[in-house]
């Protein structure tokens, strides 16, 4: 039987945990009290987070925005408490969200690339934190399996307002956070056997009927 993982995970107050995590030798989120280090990713996710970076990042600057790869947390007030989460990709917009150069509360954009492994925690537990965050306008699960992108989107990033998702696997998504679209071809380019499920994609739906 699986341990229970609060049996084992240290707990602490925010504050504790704020002072000790740039100390540490991992990587830790914190999840109300609860604090849990981040295992290593493999090489196909760290290829696909830096062509996500490589892609987003020139249109990041264009648009005055601050982009973060792996190393900024998401910082979350739930229902159940406060939360912090290291997002492969954050992409910062507002200059007033700089009250500590280790966070963020209202990022436009938090991107996910996730594993079999990992999916569960990015389409359920993170899915709804994240919502939690105000600003928040989207939110990507990029698939590292298969060429498939989930598009959590809301316009304005206000509290309440109705989420929509869209599934992209060929052509581009929209990114209204930077006015700009994000092709699939960019995003998996360095996984030959993705890039190739998007190139064959696209010329199926170019093909004739």
């Amino acid at each position: 039987m699986a341990a229970n993982l609060q049996d084992f995970a240290p707990r602490m107050s925010v504050q504790e945990y704020l002072d000790t995590e740039p100390l540490s030798e991992v990587k830790r989120e914190y999840l109300d009290g609860m604090v849990v280090a981040m295992a290593g990713a493999s090489d196909r996710h760290g290829l696909i987070v830096t062509a996500l970076g490589i892609a987003l990042g020139p249109l990041a600057r264009k648009a005055g925005c601050q982009l973060f790869i792996a190393d900024m947390k998401v910082r979350v007030q739930a229902l159940r408490g406060t939360y912090f989460y290291y997002p492969d990709l954050v992409l910062s917009c507002e200059a007033q969200d700089r009250e500590s150069p280790y966070y963020r509360r209202q990022p436009c954009l938090v991107v996910e690339v996730t594993s079999p492994s990992t999916e569960r925690i990015d389409r359920r537990e993170k899915l709804f934190a994240y919502q939690q965050a105000p600003g928040l306008r989207e939110y990507l699960i990029v698939d590292s399996a298969s060429a498939t992108v989930d598009r959590y989107h809301r316009a304005l990033g206000e509290p309440g307002e109705e989420w929509d998702c869209t599934r992209c696997t060929a052509g581009a998504l929209r990114l209204d956070c930077l006015n700009a679209d994000l092709a699939l071809a960019d995003i998996y380019a360095d996984v030959p056997e993705l890039a190739a499920a998007v190139s064959a994609v696209a010329a199926e739906k170019s093909t004739p009927a």
